[in-house]
């Protein structure tokens, strides 16, 4: 499965959320499986979407024909527009699938990976961020993903943002010791995002 992270600053909001009805169209497209976001909680007017396909083959092929006619609605509606493409690894508890309709809150992490501690690290995010992320109450599900360049993405949903709030405070820096994070990342980006239904695609 291919994941899309595009993370922006909203200068429009109103043309911004009229515009992203538009993607209401993705479901008929081939190899499409799920799309949703929101408004990052740190930064005013950051707007981050998440967008899934079966594979790069049909990502591309959507690309190339639909894209530009989608994104027209939301032309001059943002500026600074990241995008990221990942290739899905491995769940964060189980069962992974790109629906938002259960969740309140997404965290995002984008983790640069020294190139000799690629192995170290994803067998720490196996063996000791997994097992700890999933048995939180209130985390529904999650998945981690790869990108060249020795990025990874790890993305996480939970049911409100108390839930999340308690999870880190009790359990981020015992673990990060644990899983010796620090030896393994080079540069650490993430954000929490309040997700906005009437995104979801």
């Amino acid at each position: 499965m291919l994941v899309k992270w595009i993370r922006c600053t909203v200068v429009d909001r109103r043309g911004f959320e009229r515009g992203q009805r538009k993607w209401a169209g993705l479901p008929g497209e081939p190899g499409f499986r799920g799309q949703g976001g929101g408004w990052s909680r740190q930064r005013p007017g950051v707007a981050h979407l998440f967008a899934f396909w079966e594979s790069r083959a049909f990502y591309d092929s959507f690309m190339a024909r639909s894209h530009d006619r989608l994104a027209a609605a939301q032309s001059g509606t943002f500026k600074d527009a990241q995008v990221k493409l990942f290739e899905y690894r491995f769940d964060v508890k189980t069962g992974f699938e790109p629906r938002f309709t259960d969740a309140d809150l997404i965290r995002v992490a984008l983790c640069t990976v020294r190139e000799e501690r690629v192995e170290h690290f994803t067998l720490m995010q196996e063996k000791v961020w997994n097992p700890a992320m999933a048995g939180s109450p209130g985390m529904i599900r999650g998945m981690f993903a790869e990108a060249p360049e020795h990025e990874f993405l790890i993305l996480s949903m939970w049911r409100s943002a108390a839930e999340h709030g308690k999870y880190r405070t009790e359990r981020v820096e015992r673990l990060a010791l644990r899983a010796q994070t620090e030896a393994d990342i080079a540069a650490l980006s993430g954000d929490i995002v309040d997700l906005e239904p009437s995104w979801t695609v």
